[in-house]
């Protein structure tokens, strides 16, 4: 019921009235309440359209006749490309008011906060495939990689607000790694955030994403206005490990006349040092007076907390830690960078 009130209060229930037009007859049902209230049944746990009938009828007194499974579809029949472009534009332009209600809001807009820093300004995108079962033999359903029955979407979030920008429907076989689907939620999801143009955004993907193709098409929303940043995850085989055990014979000479700054407030300042001593074998970090941290050639001086005493700049490193001219130690199953991404 409230999910229903919002999307009329918001104006999204008016704005889809306008796609349509108005029957006269008295058993015609306004078809922009059928996609609302198969929406909200949705979200309350539907999974037929007779369930949603049946939810929906609970909500008589408030909304009225609820709209027969044959009704509705015959609604979702009807919507060809042309009506679901139509219906995109709608979203996308009440979905900019209710974004302008967020910012209003006493807690502002939900930015959010990772590592403890809080990235505002930034919209966060997620990119995921879901196996959905099914009990039948449904439009689409067939035996998915995870030798179960049923479908494999692909859908983009938008993680600040928790909302879907993008769904695409697939079926059961459709590969993780596709890089046309993720190129085409990537292009209608942009699409639904207000002020794109000149947004800063943050895209995430798992491993699936790992294609040169999409990281291309990535870089590419870069403009002068719009700024795209993202990250990628995959598996690390043991292939990768070989080249990661290689990295410090390799990296040495060209790291030797590197410097590395870390800003001293940046959280995980101390977590990536270490992670970068492990793989390039530099020596230890030295605080500097200004606030950001160099790794130098010929220090070993192990990395210190802000306002520690200067006794402790020069003490002996932890034992731990590679330093030039040693052997950095290999990475092992409790090493922090195993398995990540």
């Amino acid at each position: 019921m409230l999910l229903h009130k919002i999307a009329d209060r918001v104006g999204l229930t008016e704005a889809f009235g306008a796609l349509w037009p108005t029957g006269q007859s008295t058993t015609w049902r306004d078809r922009a309440h059928v996609l609302v209230a198969l929406a909200t049944a949705i979200a309350c746990g539907a999974r037929s359209l007779l369930e949603a009938e049946r939810l929906q009828a609970h909500q008589a007194a408030l909304f009225g006749t609820a709209p027969s499974d044959s009704t509705t579809h015959r609604t979702l029949a009807d919507l060809d490309k042309p009506m679901l472009a139509r219906i995109a534009k709608t979203r996308a332009r009440v979905r900019r008011h209710v974004w302008q209600l967020l910012h209003l809001r006493p807690g502002g807009f939900p930015w959010l906060t990772v590592a403890g820093k809080r990235l505002r300004g930034w919209i966060v995108i997620d990119i995921d495939a879901t196996i959905i079962t099914s009990a039948s033999d449904k439009h689409g359903a067939v035996v998915t990689f995870k030798k179960t029955y049923g479908f494999h979407p692909l859908a983009c979030w938008c993680a600040n607000t928790q909302e879907a920008l993008a769904m695409l429907l697939r079926s059961g076989n459709a590969g993780s790694n596709t890089v046309a689907d993720h190129l085409r939620v990537l292009t209608d999801a942009p699409a639904q955030i207000p002020n794109s143009c000149q947004a800063k955004i943050l895209v995430r993907v798992d491993g699936a994403g790992a294609t040169h193709d999409l990281l291309t098409h990535l870089e590419g929303l870069n403009t002068t206005r719009r700024t795209v940043r993202y990250l990628v995850g995959w598996t690390i085989t043991g292939l990768d490990e070989q080249a990661i055990a290689h990295l410090p014979a390799r990296l040495a000479a060209h790291a030797r006349h590197r410097h590395l700054r870390i800003e001293r407030t940046w959280p995980s300042a101390r977590a990536f040092v270490l992670a970068w001593q492990r793989l390039t074998d530099l020596p230890a970090l030295t605080w500097e007076p200004d606030p950001t941290t160099t790794i130098q050639e010929g220090t070993s001086s192990g990395p210190v907390e802000p306002g520690a005493p200067a006794a402790s700049r020069d003490g002996p490193p932890p034992p731990h830690r590679g330093h030039y001219g040693q052997t950095a130690e290999p990475l092992t199953q409790h090493s922090p960078l195993k398995n990540r991404g």
